[in-house]
């Protein structure tokens, strides 16, 4: 059996070395006496065997998936389709090439295409929920239209038309005054537009200098230092348009609005070219009683003393004009008079309601005391500048409650403020002018009259309600105030109670 099967594997060996015989090592060189094959056959058996490699190669490559080509142009496709989509997250990487991440890269540094341009911002927006004031802002291709009182917004869109309807001037809350301010249309509209005549690069700030305009407190209070509040983060750099614009108002206080804009102001109702404006805010922001609240500002430090720097700023000037004047009338001694170590005392003195009946004696005994003592009598044509230049040099204010008292914005941080309170008149005189006072960093004194020195202690029962509490009268409305107690009442002060205000005024002086 062995041998038979040696046999057999014998016999399949020559066949295979007679059918390969390079595979086997033989040639002719060999020694082995086996016949070379026959070329013929060879090239035969080379023939078909290339031949077979064509016709079935694609069976044994085939692939059931795509082919890696095809995957590395689909992902070339999903990355231009994500940057046409301006999507900045890069897809992930596909596993089946690592050259995919090459190919992202080259086409993402080779966009051409340019970003879309985004819109121009087109709004206007009102907020309506203080107390004090409303106010509203636009943004966009604005433009005046005077003649019907009113501000076109142009939009770029075909949105249906809208209004807001706006009193820029802030007491709100007071119907009968502002009953009296003109109305303003702020209207956002798409169609033909007014053409520019006037083209502003800078925002504007539209405001009213109507109502009780003309009164110093409420000339402070309700315009300028809103107006300040709400143009400082503009630099100077802002148009203000005012309706029901007063020219003597601007002659007043140039100097002020001067440090706040650079443009010279418009009058809204007499300039009837259209102004055009990218920005503009319509009504003035109002933080309470002659103040500034840091809380509220864009950089929540700014208070009333940047305003008070701001006065100075703007008078400045013009006080040193005066100070060389008064320099050459009287060679130099002014300067000496100035520098005269006695605190100077500056008193308003007013007549009609609410004077001081007996401001000779209080005036002499001041002096006593250690003060020099300056009498202000201001009218409506006082210069600022003149009035600011007193009392930044005074240690100390004294006057009866009324808008005068307004002034002690004039007086450096650190002076001292006493306001007389007559009768009635607790509440107003400590909201309006001396609680600001405080802030501003004033010492402040307020200095309430008894009964005994009124003028209507002469004129009612000791008993009377009026005397013996006002407040239930002022409870009543501010007609009963101010007919009882603001316009005939007069003061006459108790000298020796009052000597007491003027020496802790003249100790702090002296500190």
């Amino acid at each position: 059996m062995r041998q038979n099967l040696k046999k057999v594997e014998h016999i399949k060996q020559d066949e295979s070395m007679k059918m390969f015989p390079y595979a086997f090592g033989l040639n002719n060189s060999s020694g082995n006496s086996a016949k070379r094959p026959k070329p013929k056959l060879v090239y035969l058996l080379l023939f078909t065997l290339v031949s077979s490699c064509f016709v079935f190669a694609p069976h044994l490559f085939y692939f059931p998936y795509p082919s890696a080509l095809f995957l590395i142009d689909s992902s070339i496709k999903e990355i231009e389709d994500r940057v046409s989509q301006n999507i900045t997250e890069p897809p992930k990487p596909s596993k089946n090439d690592s050259s995919i991440k090459e190919i992202k890269n080259q086409v993402s540094q080779n966009i051409t295409e340019p970003p879309k341009p985004s819109k121009p911002e087109e709004s206007i927006s009102c907020d309506r929920t203080g107390y004090r004031s409303d106010i509203c802002f636009m943004k966009g291709d604005i433009r005046t239209h005077s003649p019907s009182s009113s501000i076109f917004l142009y939009t770029s869109s075909d949105d249906h038309v809208s209004q807001e309807i706006i009193k820029p001037y802030t007491r709100k809350w007071e119907t009968s005054i502002m009953d009296t301010i003109g109305e303003l249309k702020l209207v956002k509209l798409s169609g033909d537009k007014h053409s520019c005549q006037v083209t502003h690069e800078v925002p504007a700030v539209l405001f009213s200098t109507g109502g009780y305009t003309g009164n110093l407190y409420h000339e402070f209070n309700d315009g300028l230092i809103p107006l300040f509040i709400t143009s400082k983060r503009y630099n100077r750099k802002v148009v203000f348009v005012i309706a029901e614009y007063h020219k003597w108002w601007e002659m007043k206080y140039g100097d002020v609005i001067s440090q706040l804009s650079d443009y010279p102001l418009i009058d809204f109702t007499k300039d009837k070219r259209t102004h055009c404006f990218k920005e503009a805010i319509v009504g003035l922001k109002i933080h309470g009683e002659l103040t500034v609240d840091p809380s509220q500002m864009q950089d929540d430090r700014t208070t009333i003393t940047e305003f008070k720097n701001l006065l100075d700023q703007a008078y400045r000037p013009r006080i040193n004009v005066l100070d060389a004047a008064e320099e050459r009338r009287f060679k130099g001694k002014a300067a000496k008079r100035r520098n005269a170590k006695k605190p100077k005392l500056a008193l308003f003195s007013r007549t009609g309601s609410r004077a001081i009946t007996n401001e000779d004696q209080m005036v002499k005994l001041a002096q006593r005391i250690g003060f020099q003592v300056e009498v202000l009598r201001p009218d409506k044509t006082t210069e600022l500048a003149k009035i600011y230049r007193v009392l930044n040099s005074s240690t100390v204010m004294v006057g009866v409650h009324g808008a005068a008292m307004t002034h002690f914005l004039f007086m450096k941080p650190g002076g001292v403020f006493i306001q007389i309170i007559p009768l009635g008149t607790d509440w107003a005189a400590e909201t309006y002018y001396g609680e600001p006072a405080k802030k501003l960093g004033l010492d402040y004194i307020g200095y309430k009259i008894l009964p005994r020195e009124s003028s209507l202690y002469e004129q009612y029962d000791k008993n009377d309600p009026i005397l013996r509490d006002p407040r239930s009268i002022t409870q009543k409305g501010w007609q009963f105030t101010k007919g009882i107690y603001l316009t005939k009442q007069q003061v006459r002060l108790d000298l020796r109670r009052f000597k007491k205000i003027l020496s802790d005024a003249y100790a702090k002086s002296n500190r």
